[in-house]
């Protein structure tokens, strides 16, 4: 009986937040919030918005760099799928963009910044001997006016995440038979993906696509570090506006959230309105029966795509890790020319705090993410129960709708409660975005698991209980701790839940890293970036690493 319980448990452990946020959110906006002299309804809010200086170009910056990044990602994850499926390098993908996928948003942003920065490592690895600069070039590369440097950003961390959500995609299709019958007909590899397997897939991955445009569309973390500042996109626009000493300013900042979540509904929106004027305007093609190649196109931008997401992400890394060492390091030097453990010396005691947090806070949350996942799972074999595809889109609403958009009227509620400011409240506002990566790592491996071995144990008198510690489980180790180290990567990469659920009592190295991006010393924001990525990486390595020692 409790365990038919856990799936309902589950909904609304992230359901009722998200709906109790909205509407502590939408009733500031149209001027309903006692606690600040709003007591009556109005458009107040909504004027007071307008008028705020920039809003224009904020919500085009928005979406000129929310669009671009997701297209650019989408089509290059596309083409890297469709140029080297059943290769060889479509295997290293797997090993190569995974660990990737545990690299915090803020991490990424500030390696890149570091790397194409005018005076970032970049610039000086071809200085002086090619570029001839004695000096960084006047130019804004990050910070640009229309947020390219943000959309390249976020491609680079969203590219990994399409590909393998395509790979996982892949296994409910018949993906080889089809590609073999089309190569059979004479179509080049690429265009036998395009025309007979992508067809099949898209509708697999359209709610991480959907997920992906919505994140870009309203992510605050990267747009600070590498957004345009005057004005900044739409989502960094507002949480400035929340986080005004004047509370009148809550008001503004209330109807600018609920901005935010119509042009990421918009957006949407836009985004299937273009799937289907995609797919009228090339069922002719795929019908025509052109059979095509592009294979040294399609494997080019492959190799590209590869080096790019792999280059970045090491080299960010490195650089990051550099500047912790550094002791002076004048441009146009590739490496610093004294070097020094200090920084880290310095840091270490302010670290602490933030590091312990992080730890705690994360471990709760995927810890909470894994029974109510498991029971989930748990309940849909001991009763049959198979979870609908519309379902599906429950799990994807925290992910649609925008943080700004709720986490607010969630702090609202928190703090009618009495609870907000304390690690539980970060616990639980972590545990909505960690639960669903958890259950889209872990529902696969477990669906496709061998029936037998359970039948077999039940049939020899085990209780279910038992043969789900005794035997689900133990078979299931890996992929349990690979979910495991996904949710722990999830909450460490939190920025805006960790502000609005901790009310600014809480530190974590996410909240720490994004703050000293602002204006800190290099050496600084070294040490804290490149440990805010090394932790969840050294989790995933644990838990890649265990259970093969364990079978030992």
């Amino acid at each position: 009986m409790l365990l038919r319980l856990v799936p309902w448990l589950t909904v609304a452990a992230f359901l009722l937040p998200v709906a109790a946020g909205l509407l502590g959110t939408v009733l500031p906006a149209v001027g309903y919030f006692p606690a600040l002299g709003g007591e009556r309804f109005s458009l107040a809010p909504l004027r007071s918005l307008l008028e705020q200086p920039g809003l224009g170009k904020s919500v085009a910056v928005t979406l000129i760099s929310g669009f671009a990044s997701t297209l650019a990602a989408f089509a290059t994850s596309t083409a890297f799928c469709a140029a080297t499926h059943d290769s060889r390098l479509f295997r290293w993908a797997r090993y190569l963009f995974t660990p990737k996928l545990a690299a915090p948003h803020a991490a990424v942003a500030i390696g890149t910044a570091f790397l194409l920065a005018p005076s970032g490592w970049l610039a000086r690895l071809f200085t002086p001997w090619l570029t001839g600069w004695e000096r960084p070039p006047d130019v804004s590369i990050v910070h640009d006016e229309w947020g390219m440097c943000m959309a390249f950003g976020l491609a680079l961390k969203e590219i990994p995440f399409l590909v393998l959500m395509t790979m996982s995609a892949l296994n409910q299709v018949r993906s080889s038979e089809n590609l073999a019958v089309a190569r059979s007909l004479g179509y080049g590899p690429a265009t036998a993906w395009m025309k007979t397997v992508f067809p099949q897939v898209y509708p697999q991955i359209r709610l991480p696509v959907y997920a992906v445009l919505a994140f870009s569309l309203s992510v605050v973390d990267v747009a600070i570090i590498l957004g345009p500042t005057n004005p900044p996109p739409l989502a960094a626009y507002v949480f400035r506006l929340f986080s005004h000493r004047d509370l009148a300013m809550q008001f503004p900042a209330a109807a600018g959230a609920m901005l935010q979540l119509g042009l990421v509904a918009a957006g949407i929106g836009v985004w299937r309105l273009a799937e289907l004027a995609v797919s009228r305007l090339f069922r002719g093609w795929l019908t025509a029966g052109s059979r095509g190649g592009g294979v040294p196109v399609g494997r080019v931008w492959a190799w590209s795509a590869l080096g790019m997401c792999t280059g970045a992400a090491v080299l960010g890394a490195a650089v990051m890790g550099v500047w912790s060492l550094a002791r002076s390091w004048w441009f146009p030097a590739a490496l610093p020319s004294r070097w020094t453990l200090d920084n880290w010396s310095r840091h270490l005691d302010n670290l602490a705090d933030p590091f312990w947090t992080t730890v705690v806070v994360g471990c709760a949350a995927t810890g909470l993410a894994l029974v109510l996942v498991l029971g989930c799972l748990e309940n849909e074999d001991r009763h049959r129960v198979r979870t609908e595809r519309r379902a599906l889109w429950l799990l994807y609403v925290p992910l649609l709708v925008p943080q700004i958009g709720f986490l607010f009227g969630l702090q609202v509620v928190l703090v009618r409660l009495g609870v907000d400011g304390g690690l539980g409240a970060v616990v639980w506002s972590h545990l909505l975005f960690v639960l669903p990566y958890v259950f889209l790592a872990l529902a696969d491996p477990w669906r496709s698991k061998d029936e037998r071995y359970a039948r077999t144990a039940a049939c020899l008198g085990c209780p279910p209980r038992r043969v789900f510690l005794r035997v689900k489980l133990p078979m299931l180790l890996r992929p349990v701790l690979f979910a495991a180290a996904v949710g722990f990567a999830v909450s460490v990469a939190q920025y805006l839940p960790t502000v609005f659920a901790g009310a600014g009592r809480q530190a974590t190295l996410t909240t720490e890293a994004v703050t000293l991006s602002t204006g800190a010393d290099r050496r600084v924001i070294g040490v804290y970036a490149f440990v805010q990525a090394a932790l969840p990486m050294l989790v995933y390595l644990a838990a890649v690493g265990l259970p093969g020692r364990r079978r030992e």
